[in-house]
């Protein structure tokens, strides 16, 4: 199952059809005490809306945090090594790769985010800026993984390589985020093979396309949200952003105008467009 927010409302997806939920409150929707078993309820009453619009869709949360995880992927590591390397840094992710404790930090309250369709931002005082795309945990308040959505963490690289310190300002600004285009809702891990998948168009053609898969991530979903939750609450739930495999060569950085595509089977695909910061 599917569960959408849109500007009309929210909705779960099941089969092609899609079905209004009455519970208005996108945070007590994620928090149900059974979110899975509340939602086949709703498509086992039938009566397939007919007002679901694509067109009006939002990034799917409400209240909630959104942290990532960093240097979880041998290809993510080699990237940070060498970008910071002449800080100094470069040690440090090689240390965090191999570490028992990972590298979490916060990436972006939900007014920050961008949804899909929507432009997220490259940083005015950046010359070196690329996507991430990473599969994203929904995580209730429980601590509970209740399902999966597709991330993009827009990262300034050239910010963090001066100094591994700048980390926060490398990552966290206005629409440095975007979440979409749903939460695949299933209480069921994504399988190692589940492919991910970038383009980066300029001008309508491929400027930059890779893919991965989640074999290649080294630490599993569940060890992430559980250190996430150590000594931490979160009323509303959270977002987890489980890191990233692809990485543009060093040549590459975003302009504005572009359209970033990432897709990860089965969620679906999120498309934003780049703008420049002010």
């Amino acid at each position: 199952m599917k569960l959408y927010r849109t500007g009309n409302g929210n909705f779960v997806e099941e089969g092609g059809s899609y079905y209004r939920i009455p519970e208005l409150s996108w945070d007590a929707i994620v928090n149900h005490e059974d979110v899975h078993a509340y939602l086949h309820a709703i498509v086992k009453m039938g009566g397939a809306a007919q007002d679901f619009s694509s067109a009006q869709l939002l990034a799917p949360i409400g209240d909630q945090e959104v942290w990532a995880a960093g240097v979880t992927y041998y290809r993510s590591r080699s990237a940070r090594m060498e970008e910071s390397k002449s800080a100094g840094g470069g040690d440090f992710y090689d240390r965090v790769y191999s570490a028992e404790r990972p590298e979490l930090f916060f990436k972006s309250t939900a007014s920050r985010v961008a949804g899909p369709g929507s432009a997220v931002r490259i940083r005015s005082d950046s010359n070196w800026n690329v996507p991430e795309p990473e599969l994203t945990l929904a995580i209730n308040n429980r601590g509970q993984i209740i399902g999966y959505t597709v991330g993009n963490d827009m990262s300034s690289r050239d910010i963090e390589g001066e100094n591994p310190l700048y980390l926060p300002q490398a990552k966290v600004y206005d629409r440095s985020c975007a979440l979409g285009p749903c939460i695949l809702v299933t209480p069921e891990l994504l399988a190692a093979t589940t492919p991910i998948r970038l383009e980066i168009l300029r001008a309508g053609v491929a400027a930059f396309s890779a893919s991965t898969t989640l074999a290649e991530l080294k630490r599993t979903p569940a060890s992430l949200v559980e250190y996430l939750f150590r000594d931490n609450s979160f009323p509303f739930g959270a977002f987890l952003m489980t890191g990233t495999g692809i990485v543009p060569p060093d040549s590459f950085t975003l302009k504005r105008g572009d359209v970033i595509r990432i897709t990860i089977d089965p969620i679906g695909t999120l498309e934003n467009d780049v703008m420049q910061g002010s």
